[in-house]
């Protein structure tokens, strides 16, 4: 049984397809080893047994009587909590929303339970979303699979942990800026970052509604075709006869590869080397657009970021990470045309590039110029913090500039992954792309 923690969820939903795994006794183990692990205090904020028994028990007599609602069903799933789960609170990571408690589920939640997932729990996060690293002393600060003394990637921090420690097999995030993909790749998972517009943002709690999207984090890239289609209610992409040769993918030179430390940048180089080996088409290619796309998240994230929750934060500052507060505040150096302006840049700025790379399968980039910081340090020094919270995000936060499709695939070197960036709405071909990649890439 004690196998089953480390399985994909494909493999699991096989196993209860063939009827080798009861989706009851499945859920039992994950709550046991939940609950006896020393660190699960700092990866889930709380548990939702009763309603994952209660899950499980219908998916088991489901799966008995042949019956499975999909490939899923019966598979546990850890949710990050800003995802709204009826009658169980729901906080983002923030003392301003403690108490918080919805009267119904996200429409991705629930869409996901009529798919038959199983909802383990909610998991911690960065304050309110904002931030890359996954610090927060106000709740919890999730450790990195890693490194006992390093964070675990923000803001999806405990759904990254959750799957990395072995206490879910799937763990749904969000990604603004980079918060699915940052820590999946500083635990070594493989994490989908969705089109803005894609997956609903119904009882999702916003930190910038025009760029937070919806996502798992997750051991393969089967794993996150599935649960795409969980997530939506449709088909999941089909995987079958991939392969990397052949495959045409950009090589982006522009900004990507600015100050990428020597560990991120030796497993990316490492990473060209087996795709190019195995037939992949390699080709570098500048982009000045996403320069001038980047310029532009200083006014868009701060200003819809501070303007989204301005009331509340003000009402109560002191209850905040002084970092995170003086990250919202921020917005309020914007006005209203510098706003406006800035979108009309992004918008040319997307127009050119998806102009650019219409010829490419994907585009190739570090996941992360740099390895996990150290949570003692970021505490105590700021202008680390600061340093480190923009360059951990500056990679991902292309692919939200751009409004694009994108995955983080491991490398096979510790806390380093490579983020393949396909087109807006394009998660089906990208996610056959990153399949034949991430066969490549073992």
């Amino acid at each position: 049984m004690k196998d089953w923690l480390w399985m994909s969820m494909g493999d699991l939903g096989r196993g209860i397809e063939a009827g080798e795994i009861d989706p009851l006794d499945l859920t039992r183990t994950y709550l046991d080893a939940i609950k006896a692990h020393e660190l699960k205090d700092r990866i889930y904020a709380r548990l939702t047994e009763e309603r994952a028994l209660a899950e499980a028990e219908a998916a088991s007599k489901r799966a008995k009587a042949g019956q499975r609602r999909g490939p899923l069903d019966g598979v546990p799933v850890s949710w990050k909590d800003l995802f709204d789960t009826a009658g169980v609170a729901t906080e983002s990571g923030s003392a301003l929303l403690e108490g918080r408690v919805p009267d119904e589920d996200a429409l991705v939640l629930k869409t996901a339970t009529l798919a038959g997932t199983i909802c383990l729990g909610k998991t911690h996060m960065s304050e309110l979303a904002f931030s890359g690293l996954g610090l927060n002393p106000v709740t919890q600060t999730p450790p990195c699979v890693n490194d006992a003394g390093a964070v675990s990637g923000g803001s999806s921090s405990g759904a990254a942990a959750s799957v990395a420690f072995g206490l879910a097999p799937c763990g749904i995030g969000s990604d603004t800026g980079g918060s699915v993909r940052i820590p999946s790749a500083w635990n070594d998972l493989v994490g989908l970052k969705t089109t803005s517009g894609r997956v609903s943002l119904q009882g999702v709690v916003p930190l910038c509604a025009r760029f937070d999207t919806v996502g798992p984090l997750c051991r393969t890239v089967e794993d996150a075709a599935l649960m795409l289609a969980a997530l939506e209610g449709g088909r999941a992409a089909d995987l079958r006869g991939v392969r990397a040769k052949g495959l045409r993918i950009g090589v982006l030179q522009t900004a990507a590869l600015d100050d990428v430390r020597e560990g991120p940048m030796g497993a990316y180089q490492g990473a060209l080397d087996r795709l190019g080996q195995a037939g992949v088409q390699l080709e570098n290619f500048e982009a000045p657009e996403v320069s001038r796309a980047l310029a532009q998240s200083v006014v868009t994230f701060t200003a819809e970021a501070y303007g989204t929750w301005k009331e509340d934060i003000e009402a109560a500052p002191d209850k905040m990470f002084h970092e995170i507060l003086e990250r919202f505040r921020a917005g309020a150096q914007h006005s209203g045309p510098d706003f406006v302006r800035a979108w009309q840049i992004l918008d040319e700025c997307r127009a050119e590039w998806n102009a650019r790379v219409a010829g490419y399968d994907a585009v190739i980039i570090p996941s992360a110029p740099i390895l996990p910081p150290n949570v003692e340090r970021l505490l105590n020094d700021h202008d680390y913090y600061v340093t480190e919270n923009l360059l951990a995000l500056r990679n991902t936060r292309i692919g939200n500039m751009l409004g694009l499709s994108a995955i983080t695939l491991p490398t096979g070197v510790p806390s380093c992954g490579v983020i393949l960036m396909g087109k807006p709405m394009g998660e089906e071909a990208l996610l056959r792309v990153a399949a034949a990649c991430e066969t490549a890439l073992a």
